[in-house]
């Protein structure tokens, strides 16, 4: 499903939160829960994954995980803000220590001049602070921009176990 050195990354931060008694929680927008879907596709993954939030909507990020209807009028959903809240959200809202969030423009529309179609946002949450990452993939299709948003968000994981 996923191609393999992605499916390696992903059964490599499961080994590392089940070697650290971490559990992970992931908030996605623009992947729609392929985070999720990665770690969950790794064999034993339930001893570190505790749930994935797919939060499309600005409704859901504001419910599910907490976001600020104020950040989002303010920064929009594809913000440095709305990913950090994201992330924290998660943490606070699941039994998870490290989150992971993402949100972004995947194309083919979407986009704008200020935001352009490829701008994703990463934020993640976790024993290692808030951080925050920001994106341009740009040249990539829809599939091509979440597929490499996958691979951040895995990274980033890694780093808050770190």
């Amino acid at each position: 499903m996923f191609p393999d050195d992605l499916q390696a990354l992903a059964e490599h931060v499961v080994g590392r939160a089940i070697d650290r008694g971490l559990t992970l929680a992931t908030a996605e927008s623009c992947t729609g829960g392929l985070v999720a879907g990665a770690l969950t596709a790794v064999a034993g993954s339930s001893a570190a994954v505790d749930r994935g939030f797919v939060t499309y909507s600005n409704a859901a990020k504001m419910q599910m995980l907490g976001v600020a209807e104020a950040t989002l009028a303010a920064h929009g959903a594809v913000s440095r803000e709305t990913a950090l809240e994201m992330a924290q959200g998660a943490v606070e809202r699941s039994e998870a220590q490290v989150a992971v969030s993402i949100t972004g423009i995947a194309g083919p529309g979407g986009g704008s001049p200020d935001k352009p179609v490829g701008l994703v946002h990463f934020g993640s949450d976790g024993p290692a602070g808030p951080r925050h990452v920001e994106r341009r993939f740009e040249g990539l299709d829809r599939e091509g921009v979440r597929l490499t948003s996958v691979r951040q968000a895995l990274e980033m994981l890694l780093e808050q176990m770190e």
